[in-house]
């Protein structure tokens, strides 16, 4: 069983859409905040700005409303040469409201309009690796 994170939060105003319930842009919000958690639990501070998304997907289970509870989870599913794929499920009042996946690349170094190109991927850097495949492998 992977090691897993968890990050609770109640569904605010501006996270609902015109009809009230939660808008499907809360739950990578909710994610990111669970990743970074993660981050902070290994030590891996220094992944925030190296590690892009390339793949996001979502199953929207059930509504969420403003001010419910929601416990968002996330684990590390797998981990290849240059790339990171998160599971992660957010569980509202009457159980799972959304679950998915997220695949995150490393790039290696921060890339921007300032830096005039983009930066292909990277391996991970050994102790990285190390840590991610732990975190995949250790039971919670």
């Amino acid at each position: 069983m992977p090691h897993r994170v968890s990050v609770a939060r109640s569904v605010d105003w501006g996270d609902t859409d015109a009809a009230g319930h939660y808008h499907h842009s809360s739950v990578i919000r909710w994610v990111e905040a669970a990743e970074n958690a993660l981050h902070v639990e290994l030590g891996l501070l220094d992944l925030f700005g190296t590690v892009p998304r390339v793949r996001y997907e979502v199953d929207y289970l059930d509504r969420l409303w403003f001010r419910d509870e929601v416990v968002t989870e996330l684990w590390v599913e797998s981990v290849g040469r240059t790339s990171l794929v998160y599971g992660f499920e957010v569980a509202g009042p009457r159980g799972p409201a959304a679950r998915g996946r997220m695949v995150c690349v490393n790039v290696a170094a921060r890339v921007g309009p300032a830096s005039g190109e983009g930066s292909p991927a990277a391996p991970w850097p050994e102790e990285v690796r190390q840590r991610l495949a732990e975190a995949q492998t250790s039971g919670e």
